[in-house]
């Protein structure tokens, strides 16, 4: 597994981290600051006899120190670096989220068909935005707002049907979390593709919907 400030190979250096060992407030702000991202914080990770459980007291909790720690986190959520490091000197443990609909929506697919979609981009010399990689085996693919409205029609233009394929569009209501937020105990979300100067304008989602479709129904 990579370390949480590298990014998986063959793709272009970044900005965000700047280096090894940022904490997730000084990350928080520049996310803020760097990206104009909105941001919020979640829940954290708390150690009990070395094993590390999620703040929200559930020890089934799917997301461990990786979710948001309040119903009305829509309403938390800030593009203000001043206001993000007030939030995180609070609990500079929690988890960074970004709620998505706002700068951006996220197309989310299976960690296999993401892989096989980033090479294919990089054939087709498509334009990116920023891609995660969660511990859960998830890709995200950072575009414009508005894919999740779009994507239905988008994947029946193609000729499949929109519960055929693992692929979700993240708009309004809903959010990643960023890197170096972690997972419990199985790792850190981290960069497949980082935030640089020459990813800031987004791709629409029509730019990649034809790849990732292709990609997710190759791993169905």
């Amino acid at each position: 597994m990579l370390s949480v400030e590298e990014t998986i190979p063959a793709t272009e250096a970044a900005q965000i981290p700047k280096q090894r060992g940022d904490s997730l407030l000084e990350t928080a702000v520049r996310y803020a600051e760097e990206r104009h991202w909105d941001v919020f914080p979640g829940t954290w990770l708390e150690a009990v006899d070395g094993v590390p459980y999620c703040s929200c007291g559930d020890a089934a909790c799917p997301a461990p120190g990786a979710h948001p720690a309040r119903p009305d986190w829509a309403t938390q959520a800030t593009g203000s670096a001043t206001v993000a490091r007030r939030m995180w000197q609070k609990q500079p443990t929690a988890s960074i989220l970004l709620p998505t609909g706002r700068t951006f929506d996220a197309l989310s697919v299976p960690e296999t068909a993401g892989f096989l979609a980033l090479a294919r981009m990089e054939r087709m010399e498509l334009t990116l935005g920023p891609v995660t990689l969660t511990p859960d085996r998830r890709m995200h693919f950072f575009v414009l707002p508005g894919a999740a409205v779009k994507l239905p029609d988008l994947v029946r233009r193609l000729g499949w049907s929109v519960g055929s394929l693992d692929l979700v569009a993240l708009g309004e209501g809903a959010w990643v979390a960023a890197p170096p937020t972690r997972f419990g105990s199985r790792g850190a979300v981290q960069w497949a593709c980082r935030p640089t100067p020459a990813n800031r304008w987004l791709p629409d989602a029509e730019e990649l919907i034809s790849p990732l479709a292709y990609a997710c129904g190759r791993d169905r």
